[in-house]
């Protein structure tokens, strides 16, 4: 079964600049809510997350919720493998597809079939499998010619349609979002929101952080709501917003 664990995961980044009495730091320190503190060494250290225990299983579709600076991001990449704990234990069964830049491995001075490629390998598929899928990108994107042209000659429209098309290409059993993924101009926005409603009901797990209720009413049935890199409450979407909502107009 398809399932993340992570067991009492804390992650800290030391700050290194500036002196112990700077002004900085101490703005840092008030503006971070407490969560700058000082170590052993006496450098100064941002608890990112603080002791997160969480099961997430099979069919679970988990908003993160929390204000700005709570740890949605850095608790995102630590589920990628993109950030190690610094304390704690982590156990993702299950193959994790992290969607933050659709455009991230893409080159250039490459065609748009060649980036089809290599975006495929950055996501960890072999060539062989996305030659396999070229005729479908291409038909997605509807580039026509343009995907024997290098990617600088595209337009940011052109190029957001390669990299979103590329990116929804497969289903993944654990599929990780930092906000909600569109793209494309007015013609090609239904067709995107098609292909990206398919692509997340095709993963087993999804986690998505987002500042928007609606969407997170839509499409998530649980809510972990964050603050300071803690865990403030875990559990059905509508009573996880509607905790939040108390505080933020507390």
């Amino acid at each position: 079964m398809t399932a993340i664990r992570l067991r009492d995961v804390s992650v800290d980044f030391p700050v290194y600049q500036g002196g112990s009495r700077s002004l900085k730091k101490t703005l840092m320190r008030a503006g971070a809510g407490g969560r700058i503190l000082s170590d052993a060494s006496k450098r100064l250290v941002v608890h990112a997350l603080d002791r997160i225990t969480l099961d997430i299983e099979e069919g679970d579709r988990v908003a993160l919720i929390g204000p700005n600076g709570a740890g949605k991001t850095t608790l995102l990449r630590v589920l990628a493998g993109t950030y190690e704990p610094t304390v704690g234990l982590i156990d993702v069964d299950g193959h994790v597809a992290p969607l933050f830049d659709s455009a991230l491995g893409l080159n250039p001075d490459a065609t748009g079939y060649e980036n089809i490629t290599l975006r495929g390998v950055y996501m960890g598929m072999a060539p062989s499998e996305m030659a396999g899928r070229l005729e479908e990108i291409a038909a997605f994107t509807e580039l026509g010619d343009y995907l024997r042209m290098p990617l600088r000659s595209y337009s940011s429209g052109m190029l957001m349609r390669l990299a979103f098309g590329v990116a929804t290409c497969v289903h993944p059993e654990i599929l990780l979002m930092d906000e909600w993924l569109l793209a494309g101009d007015a013609h090609f926005l239904e067709k995107a929101r098609h292909r990206l409603a398919s692509f997340v009901t095709g993963s087993k797990i999804l986690v998505l952080a987002s500042h928007s209720d609606a969407i997170v009413r839509e499409w998530c049935n649980k809510a972990l709501f964050l603050e300071r890199g803690q865990v403030r409450m875990f559990g059905p979407v509508d009573e996880v917003l509607d905790a939040y909502a108390e505080t933020v107009h507390a």
